[in-house]
């Protein structure tokens, strides 16, 4: 249990310096079903961080994830301008 913690921990410390960074967000839906969509990483708490979401005929949204989707994989941010998969943990 404690080496997740530590995971989580080194996960957030990692998002902590893409902090209004573009990304390209991957994200598990359903079973089968994923979603692509581009935001900026807006903020990062102690359990979740937070995407601002950007679409053409939406009004801006935001997206929340605990750290524990990208540890599981449910969840694969890449950095926009150099198409470079973030790794985290």
């Amino acid at each position: 249990m404690e080496e997740r913690k530590n995971s989580l921990h080194k996960i957030k410390q990692d998002l902590d310096g893409y902090v209004g960074q573009r990304v390209r967000l991957k994200a598990n839906k359903s079973r089968k079903r994923t979603y692509v969509r581009e935001g900026i990483i807006e903020q990062t708490y102690p359990s979740i961080f937070v995407i601002a979401i950007d679409e053409e005929r939406m009004s801006p949204r935001k997206i929340s994830f605990c750290y524990s989707d990208i540890l599981t994989n449910n969840v694969e941010l890449t950095l926009c301008k150099d198409n470079k998969v973030i790794q985290c943990g």
